[in-house]
């Protein structure tokens, strides 16, 4: 890397968000940007989680770019490995390796108000932005609890985004802590090699049936011959979650009728009334993401698997003490605890025109305006920001819609003309923060009895997006100037910038 070298935009991270964020900026012209990426490969979450049953809860078409398409998905929910392949064909069909830098981690950026700039420190050296774009994602930093005695424990521990594939579990004595998406996936694929699983449950989850199934050659072939079908299989997986979307925004009384369906699910497989007992959440479902297995259950009905209905409060040498008193000893200790969401471990590095941090600024919960841009942070735009999240459908719609506003934001950089920036006024980003949370009200994510990891510390919900994908694409179009304070280069910084670049 250049020791000054500074490029129109600056994206950081390379998984979904990031590889969009370079296509896009490429179909609008763009090619003076960068993407950093801290690993030594592309992918985000579809690279860092490679645990045993990793797979993706959306159906594949939906969970992939409208602008490429892919006949080629070999299950109709795909796994791991297949979402990564994907997103490496991204990179090189739209031939994005030249503007990627691996193993080149943000440690800080820092706004220059005189040269209206980021100023970024990476592990592969420093350059300069216009623009940054963050894509790191919520699920890019694993969460670890801060249990007693947990430095004490002999054996292995990792997390599920972390995997030790080096280590062997066959016959070892396993403790799977937490009950999320991923560790659904993890107990039934690793249950028939384990001598004991030890289940720490501190809240059961609402399961439901994965209609799964392999996509025949016929289908692929008919998409690969015709791209419109491909097209159609999409829009008919979209238009069923939008149209679902009101029971959880407005209507939560109405997912009664899906609740019963989950119990249904669970009494077939769990034949025990007292582990059915522990496995029956006590809050509405749709508070907390539902989750997709039909093996999850059968796993937890095996004669070597227990469920502690209590969360891990300490550890003593080998022996995991639940919050029931319940004591388990074991080998290994996977953690399948989430990730920092609601406190992005990005926020701490980025510094600006105040002087202080964008998690300083939120240390009151996040805010952003359209989900893109923080007041006091100019020309500094996020993907998959607060209150962009979804319940029930696809990353990658929102993703897309936050794209288009990006697009926007920097033609009318251009239109502006000369150094210039946007900076998100404080009352508009409290306007559009105030609507989201008012509405956010009825949601079953605030009315449903639970505490998940949509919510901060404070309570807020942060994560989710309270209405349909086709409303926020509507409130992300266009970008509105009036919502931005314009900043314009001193004039003397203006000619020091020409007379270095007449110089350089």
């Amino acid at each position: 890397m250049a020791e000054h070298e500074h490029v129109r935009v600056a994206v950081i991270g390379s998984g979904f968000g990031g590889l969009g964020a370079a296509v896009r900026l490429r179909r609008e012209g763009i090619t003076d940007f960068v993407v950093l990426e801290r690993a030594d490969s592309v992918g985000g979450t579809w690279r860092d989680n490679s645990y045993p049953g990793c797979a993706c809860d959306v159906p594949s078409h939906l969970y992939s770019f409208s602008f490429a398409p892919n006949p080629e998905w070999p299950r109709t929910f795909s796994g791991q490995e297949h979402i990564r392949a994907y997103l490496e064909h991204v990179t090189d069909t739209f031939g994005l390796r030249p503007h990627i830098r691996l193993n080149s981690e943000v440690t800080v950026m820092r706004w220059d108000r005189e040269r209206l700039r980021w100023d970024i420190e990476t592990a592969s050296g420093s350059l300069s932005a216009d623009v940054v774009v963050s894509a790191t994602g919520p699920l890019s930093d694993p969460k670890i609890p801060d249990v007693k005695g947990l430095d004490s424990f002999p054996g292995k521990v990792f997390h599920s985004a972390r995997w030790d594939h080096d280590y062997d579990l066959t016959g070892k004595r396993v403790a799977v802590i937490g009950t999320g998406a991923s560790a659904i996936q993890i107990v039934p694929s690793i249950q028939p090699e384990v001598g004991r699983l030890t289940l720490f449950q501190r809240t059961p989850a609402w399961v439901m049936p994965r209609m799964d199934r392999a996509v025949s050659g016929l289908e692929r072939s008919v998409h690969r011959a015709l791209p419109l079908t491909t097209k159609v299989r999409r829009g008919l997986l979209w238009g069923i979650r939008e149209l679902q979307v009101q029971a959880f925004t407005k209507h939560p009384d109405q997912l009664g009728f899906v609740e019963r369906l989950a119990r249904r699910n669970m009494y077939r497989a769990v034949k025990d009334p007292a582990l059915r007992a522990r496995l029956t959440p006590d809050y509405r479902i749709g508070c907390k993401r539902i989750l997709l297995s039909s093996t999850y259950y059968p796993a937890l009905a095996r004669p070597n698997v227990d469920v502690v209905a209590g969360g891990l409060s300490e550890v003593r040498g080998s022996t995991l003490v639940a919050a029931d008193g319940t004591e388990a000893e074991v080998d290994a200790i996977i953690f399948g605890t989430g990730f920092h969401v609601t406190d992005m471990p990005i926020a701490e590095r980025v510094v600006g025109a105040g002087g202080h941090t964008l998690a300083e600024a939120w240390k009151g919960g996040m805010a952003a305006l359209r989900g893109a841009a923080a007041a006091g942070f100019p020309n500094w735009m996020t993907i998959i920001g607060p209150n962009t999240g979804l319940g029930n459908s696809s990353m990658i719609l929102m993703i897309e819609s936050q794209l288009n506003y990006m697009a926007d934001y920097l033609r009318q950089l251009t239109v502006l003309g000369g150094r210039v920036a946007l900076d998100a006024r404080p009352a508009a980003v409290d306007a559009w923060n105030d609507r989201v949370q008012e509405r956010m009200k009825r949601t079953v994510w605030n009315t449903g009895g639970c505490t998940s990891w949509y919510l901060d510390a404070a309570g807020r919900n942060t994560t989710i997006w309270p209405g349909t994908t086709s409303e926020f694409r509507r409130a992300t179009r266009r970008v509105d100037l009036a919502e931005y304070e314009v900043l314009r280069a001193p004039a003397a910084a203006s000619v020091n910038e020409s007379q270095l670049e007449v110089g350089a």
